[in-house]
């Protein structure tokens, strides 16, 4: 992992295409498990787990992007497996996403309040096979963009000294707004871990519909400005679908 963000790298305009790239390539989700009812409940641990060892944004949804699409190629038959497969699916994705410092230790994972209540227990071997499974099921390549890629490349133009609030006024102090909107904008990321739903959408679209719904929530105007428009090639029409579906919990 590099030390220093792609996104506020020199060449960060080059690793958004080669990521817009990529993720053309990525395969559908057919939300064909037959545990698909089980997911919302393995999202949450994997959410917790992420949250309990600090891995990074990225960590977390490639681990819950693998157990998605692993889930649904392969038979995962039992609650056992399930487990195995989600603890062993954020370990790998700790390992690719995250600082090697942050990677956690198996004893550290079992010896979690959240899965010892559980009553599950992963071991070395376990781990090792399931890893080497999920490698070989990813063909070995774990470069597979998530919404939370593209996110941090997007705010770096999601507040602008030309935005008004409220369609009137200015706003007073951009960098103030700039952090309020991160915010809302790492809260709707974390939203879309809840519906497989978003898989419908490519993960740029999902990343920038999280900027569009933050700014709408902050009563930004214009909700989406050209310097959006001109970082993630998308124009508000393009997000609108994304958006309207972000927004929905917290209008009901």
């Amino acid at each position: 992992m590099m030390d220093e963000p792609w996104w506020e790298g020199r060449v960060a305009s080059d690793v958004h295409c080669t990521l817009r790239e990529k993720e053309l390539k990525l395969p559908i989700f057919r939300a064909h498990s037959p545990l698909l009812k089980s997911r919302r409940f393995f999202v949450d641990i994997l959410t917790l787990l992420s949250s309990h060892c600090q891995l990074c944004p990225a960590a977390r949804h490639l681990a819950v992007y693998l157990l998605d699409h692993f889930m649904d190629r392969y038979n995962v038959s039992t609650s056992k497996q399930l487990y195995t497969v989600a603890v062993s699916c954020l370990l790998l994705a700790s390992k690719f996403e995250d600082r090697e410092d942050h990677v956690p230790k198996l004893e550290q994972i079992n010896s979690t309040r959240i899965l010892s209540s559980q009553n599950f227990t992963l071991t070395k071997k376990e781990l090792l096979g399931t890893e080497l499974l999920l490698l070989e099921a990813f063909s070995w390549n774990l470069c597979l963009p998530t919404p939370a890629h593209f996110l941090d490349y997007y705010l770096l133009a999601s507040v602008s000294q030309k935005d008004h609030h409220c369609h009137t006024w200015p706003t007073t102090c951009p960098r103030k707004t700039k952090e309020c909107l991160k915010e809302y904008a790492h809260y709707f990321l974390e939203v879309t871990l809840q519906d497989h739903v978003f898989y419908k959408f490519q993960p740029s679209v999902v990343a920038a519909a999280c900027v569009g719904a933050s700014r709408i929530c902050l009563q930004l105007s214009p909700y989406w400005t050209r310097d959006l428009q001109r970082i993630s090639s998308y124009s508000l029409e393009h997000l609108s679908t994304c958006i309207e579906i972000l927004l929905v919990p917290l209008f009901r």
